[in-house]
């Protein structure tokens, strides 16, 4: 098996499960706060296909990769009634975070898997390829669910931070904030995509993600160290 299919194989696993598990956590948890409207429409499943969205998941992100462009998705979003909600504003805070939570917990459990195998065949000088297929697997498990847990939590509609955001502003300023949640596709466009196009130092992803996301692979690299005893 190529280098390239190899990491291919490694890197498509993990990014299922960081959709899946994330969009499955906003659901989960707004049925436990009192809104069963993704369980009554068949979203609390680990089926991936339920979760495509064909443009957000596949399209956009193909054809920004293509054109070397920031990529940038999303899926299907789980529905959510913050009415039928018992605390509708605390809860839509708990269930937006609920998502990028599940991937930080994602993300833990394959620093605890990974350092588990650094102790098993660490010492062995040439470990065989199912090994380092799996070192590589959990790897891409840390990167990409700490990526995307993150990601998320940018305060700009439809990002979950947003609804974060909303929750903590008072309910004048909430009110005002949600209107931008009609220019959301547009807003994240221009600010993602377009102007890093134009203005090729203008980084707001990485300004807002790098240091917390350097701080948290840190933080899980002390997990993989001490669970490896290194």
């Amino acid at each position: 098996m190529s280098e390239t299919v190899l990491r291919m194989a490694a890197l498509i696993v993990p990014m299922i499960f960081a959709i899946v598990f994330h969009e499955v956590a906003h659901g989960l948890a707004a049925k436990w706060l009192g809104d069963p409207t993704a369980q009554e429409r068949g979203r609390l499943s680990l089926n991936p296909i339920r979760h495509v969205d064909p443009v957000g998941t596949i399209v956009l992100p193909g054809a920004l990769a293509l054109m070397g462009l920031p990529v940038f998705g999303w899926a299907k979003p789980v529905p959510v009634v913050p009415e039928r909600m018992r605390n509708p504003r605390l809860g839509m805070m708990l269930s937006a975070a609920a998502g990028p939570a599940s991937n930080f917990l994602q993300a833990l459990v394959g620093a605890v898997l990974l350092g588990l195998l650094v102790a098993a065949y660490g010492s062995v000088e040439e470990p065989g390829g199912v090994v380092k297929f799996f070192v590589m697997m959990l790897s891409y498990v840390l990167m990409i669910n700490v990526f995307v847990g993150l990601f998320n939590l940018i305060p700009v509609p439809p990002f979950d931070g947003s609804h974060i955001v909303e929750g903590l502003l008072p309910r004048g300023l909430a009110a005002q904030y949600a209107r931008l949640r009609n220019f959301g596709f547009a807003l994240v466009l221009i600010v993602i995509v377009v102007l890093p196009y134009i203005f090729p130092s203008f980084d707001p992803v990485g300004a807002i993600v790098d240091k917390p996301y350097g701080a948290m692979m840190e933080g899980y690299g002390w997990v993989v160290k001490a669970i490896a005893g290194e």
